[in-house]
């Protein structure tokens, strides 16, 4: 029987209802988690590994290296991994911890539930089962399992608040559905480079956190623009409209604002407020002057791989003493399969 890691972060799959709400209690929580052991040994040999307990809302990049550090630890001793994680950043945590490992030949699987496990109507119980059953497969991939399909997490976003249906990828297809039995897509999967076949993955954690977000609304005031501090940021991404669109007249022109951020030699990102498809700079006369102040496209990135990509690529290039060209150019590349 193969073996699987459950590893427990916390979030609403772990919570315990109460009069108020509900609240965060790890000794009632493993209390729930060991009656539903039973059916889940049918599935495969598990251990529990309760790393932390956190609403996912409390984590950032020192967790998803604190979880890099533990996979790669157990990494020899079992067949899958299986993180229960908080629906609001899991897509977050799938696309850092996709980065993070290299060469990847093992199913990490996230999931967690819309309504906490101690109560009855839960979708918990599905969801936990179905990881545990994926994380016996051969899935090459850090996924997330939530409501019956598998999909590459760093292709996820969450799309629902109320839903049990919480997650999609919208420019990517699934990698497995599950119904009376599990369809597989392995066209879909990602195919293992050769040269990690025998020295196994490579794990690299870090994460620069100097990461900032502007989101363009129409009227938004661009003087508000002048106030930040660029020498403090390492990249600045920018969800523009449609396929990379803003506003380019009058006194809501970004076009100086961009003038600025290429003086300051600042690694600058459009991406889309759409969830669907791609955007493309050269559409319009917007995204083309982008392009010539150096602005770089998410392509049809999520906005969670996006941020993750552009904090492990800092991390990773800055510790090689490398440039902000280096790290564009690596932003442009598909590397676990997060862009077309």
């Amino acid at each position: 029987m193969k073996r699987v890691l459950l590893i427990q972060t916390g979030g609403t799959i772990a919570m315990q209802a109460q009069l108020d709400g509900v609240i965060l209690d790890p000794d009632r929580w493993s209390d729930q988690l060991y009656k539903q052991i039973p059916s889940l040994s049918v599935i495969a040999d598990i251990d529990v590994e309760p790393l932390l307990f956190e609403d996912s809302s409390d984590l950032h990049p020192h967790h998803w290296d604190s979880l890099l550090k533990l996979i790669e630890q157990r990494y020899s001793q079992y067949d899958g991994f299986v993180i229960l994680h908080g629906t609001d950043t899991m897509a977050y945590t799938a696309s850092a911890l996709s980065f993070g490992i290299d060469g990847l030949d093992k199913p990490v699987i996230l999931t967690g539930s819309q309504v906490p496990l101690s109560r009855i109507r839960s979708d918990a119980q599905r969801n936990l089962i179905n990881s545990v059953e994926i994380a016996t497969s051969d899935l090459p991939e850090v996924a997330i399992c939530f409501n019956d399909h598998v999909y590459r997490g760093n292709r996820a976003t969450k799309m629902s608040i109320g839903d049990f249906d919480a997650f999609a990828t919208p420019n990517y297809p699934s990698l497995a559905d599950i119904g009376l039995d599990i369809d597989f897509h392995k066209k879909n999967w990602l195919v293992t480079s050769p040269e990690f076949s025998t020295k196994g993955p490579r794990f690299c954690s870090g994460f620069s956190g100097n990461i900032l977000i502007l989101t363009i609304h129409p009227g938004f005031q661009t003087n508000q623009l002048e106030s930040i501090a660029l020498e403090n940021i390492d990249a600045l991404i920018i969800r523009a409209y449609g396929s990379g669109n803003f506003p380019v007249k009058g006194e809501y022109s970004w076009i100086p604002f961009l003038h600025r951020c290429k003086d300051m030699d600042l690694i600058t990102v459009i991406t889309s407020q759409a969830n669907h498809d791609a955007v493309n700079l050269k559409n319009y006369s917007a995204g083309r002057t982008a392009l010539d102040f150096g602005v770089l496209s998410s392509g049809d990135m999520t906005l969670e791989a996006s941020v993750t990509k552009m904090m492990w690529l800092i991390s990773a290039h800055h510790a090689n003493d490398e440039s902000n060209l280096q790290i564009a150019q690596g932003f442009q590349e598909n590397l676990r399969g997060e862009r077309s």
